[in-house]
């Protein structure tokens, strides 16, 4: 094809409008195209990664193959176009500096003054190209995080004016505004959009199409308003009407020409218009399934982007099934034995959420005993594994005490140990077991009817492990290590066979869950799940 075109998606009035969306259906609808494309995120915060940071303050922290810790938007962009990222496809400011540090330091820069413009700005400028140079895609879609008017995102703006100039043709911006609604005035309001493209012209950068976000359809004179007084064409303002589930957007997107635009602004064939089977089949099957099965997630963020990609692997497991999943947030902080045959009423299969630390980790070890003991299908994932093997040791090995050594250093029986290798690392970030490892399943085992393969590869995130001293013990009492990772010998996966689905698997299988192709173990457990709460319901029919 040539030239990499390089695609740069800006937001302003707010944040969370939804640019990762709107980057994901660009990036689908010219995949399916035929174009080999990549999307990649720009984070203006400093630190180095989202893996330090607090789910509260960013959501769930994404990992890709190769072991970075990236934004959840990271997650949308696998999920959509099923590609893999990587560590260059999530870049933040931190990461820009400390380059630019790094190479100052041993004298680099011969001598010269390190200014914003032009080392930082070429840094990002470099790191932008990098994809498009080394793997040759024809479109890298760039989101820059955050909204026009922060001091944070000026660099990278700037990186991008700077770009669009050099690269001609090649480059083009799509800006994502917001359309509010005044509820007394019943009228829709233009003014914030104008102002955010006034600051984004103010940096030099003249948006090429705007994707206006709103609550409510926008008629013809409205978006010819915009188009007025933005200095954008008519046909390239559209609008990002809510819809009921993010997967319609890339639909809504072709129907207005998103993608036509795109390759008409850059000079390119336009050609036939993708059917878009797989994905529309999909959605069909989702908008057909009425029936609801209940799963509890027990977790202690009360925050749905905490655990966005558990969500979207049980959403897309419960249209393969054709159910819809309704989910329910437990917070393990406040489960206890009083009270958790109440929390858990009426839930055909319990999630045991992944997290850190100490926090409501007893609550996870009382819903673990409960699922088990009341053959409830239970899924625990990363942490939530651990939490089902400390509970298993101190309810049926006897050992009252047992616990991680992450939670008790001095546990006389440490189920859960910390690895060898990471027992003298001092520094948080991105030292743990992450990215993608192999994995050995036991045939015969639940997990394998699964995954109906004996090799897979998972990716990880964790620094604590399985304690491999107590495997025979855990086997003998009905606790099978049925996943082990052949170069470590490390334990990934733990089910018991004799339920119905309790199964605890040390990888984050979430991350890898796509629209066009769902995680075999969601799929298993949603499964699983349906079957339960169809029983449960034959139960008390009879019981009439």
């Amino acid at each position: 094809m040539g030239d990499t075109k390089y695609v740069f998606v800006t937001g302003g009035v707010a944040s969370s409008l939804g640019k990762g969306i709107i980057s994901s259906s660009v990036g689908k609808l010219l995949q399916a195209r035929g174009y080999n494309i990549t999307i990649q995120k720009f984070d203006p915060y400093i630190n180095i990664d989202p893996g330090t940071l607090n789910p509260y303050e960013h959501g769930e922290c994404y990992v890709t193959v190769d072991g970075q810790e990236t934004d959840l938007d990271l997650g949308h962009y696998e999920r959509f176009t099923g590609i893999q990222t990587t560590r260059a496809n999530n870049i933040t400011t931190g990461r820009i500096y400390q380059s630019v540090i790094e190479k100052e330091r041993p004298g680099d820069y011969l001598g010269k003054t390190i200014q914003e413009v032009t080392h930082i700005t070429d840094e990002i400028k470099r790191n932008i190209k990098l994809m498009g140079k080394i793997y040759k895609f024809d479109f890298v879609i760039t989101e820059i995080g955050g909204t026009v008017g922060d001091i944070e995102s000026q660099p990278f703006l700037e990186a991008i004016r700077q770009l669009r100039w050099e690269l001609g043709k090649d480059a083009i911006n799509l800006h994502l505004t917001y359309v509010p609604y005044l509820a007394a005035a019943k009228e829709l309001k233009t003014k914030p959009t104008q102002t955010s493209v006034k600051q984004l012209q103010s940096l030099g950068i003249q948006p090429d199409i705007l994707v206006l976000r709103t609550e409510h359809e926008l008629n013809a004179d409205i978006r010819k308003k915009v188009a007025h007084f933005c200095n954008v064409d008519e046909n390239a303002v559209i609008q990002s009407l809510d819809k009921p589930s993010i997967y319609e957007v890339p639909l809504s997107m072709q129907a207005q020409g998103l993608d036509t635009i795109i390759l008409q602004k850059m000079n390119m064939p336009i050609g036939d218009t993708p059917q878009l089977g797989p994905w529309r089949s999909f959605l069909d099957r989702r908008n057909k399934a009425t029936d609801i099965v209940d799963i509890a997630l027990v977790g202690k963020y009360d925050l749905q982007d905490a655990y966005k990609s558990i969500l979207e692997s049980l959403a897309h497991a419960g249209t393969y099934n054709d159910y819809k999943v309704k989910n329910h947030f437990v917070n393990s902080e406040k489960l206890t034995r009083e009270n958790v045959a109440e929390q858990l009423k009426g839930m055909a299969g319990v999630v045991i959420c992944p997290g850190f630390g100490q926090r409501g980790i007893e609550g996870k070890i009382v819903a673990a005993e409960y699922t088990r003991t009341h053959d409830i299908p239970t899924f625990g994932i990363c942490l939530g594994m651990q939490m089902m093997v400390i509970e298993f040791a101190r309810d049926v090995l006897g050992y009252a005490e047992a616990n991680s050594r992450e939670m008790d250093e001095k546990t006389p029986h440490n189920v859960i140990d910390i690895m060898e290798e990471q027992k003298n690392i001092t520094q948080m970030g991105g030292t743990m077991r992450l990215g993608a490892y192999e994995c050995d399943i036991r045939k015969g085992s639940k997990t394998y009817e699964a995954y109906q393969q004996q090799q897979i590869s998972e990716r990880h995130r964790h620094r604590y492990e399985f304690n491999n001293q107590y495997i025979e013990e855990f086997e003998k009492a009905g606790m099978q290590c049925v996943g082990i990772n052949p170069d470590s010998n490390l334990v990934e996966i733990l089910e018991i066979p004799t339920l119905k689905w309790y199964i605890g698997t040390q990888f984050h299988p979430e991350y890898s869950s796509t629209v066009l192709k769902p995680h075999p173990l969601f799929l298993s457990f949603v499964k699983a799940s349906i079957d339960n709460l169809r029983q449960t319901q034959q139960n008390s029919k009879k019981d009439k």
